[in-house]
């Protein structure tokens, strides 16, 4: 299992940017909550699961199976 940034570069930069803008929340959600400071409880959960291989909500990142 490997987690890693998305190749694509401009997204990586606009979610960092919306990151520090938000004081480390999620920028493509509204609410400010623990549940979705990066990286989110939702990609986490995806992270523990070992059939679950994508992208998490702001795609930013990327889960790999190997």
């Amino acid at each position: 299992m490997k987690v890693k940034f998305n190749p694509d570069k401009q997204i990586v930069e606009l979610v960092k940017e919306g990151l520090k803008k938000n004081g480390g929340y999620c920028p493509c959600r509204s609410e400010r909550t623990e549940d979705y400071k990066c990286i989110c409880k939702e990609f986490r959960e995806q992270i523990n699961d070992p059939d679950f291989e994508g992208y998490c909500h702001c795609m930013l990142y990327y889960k790999s199976k190997d």
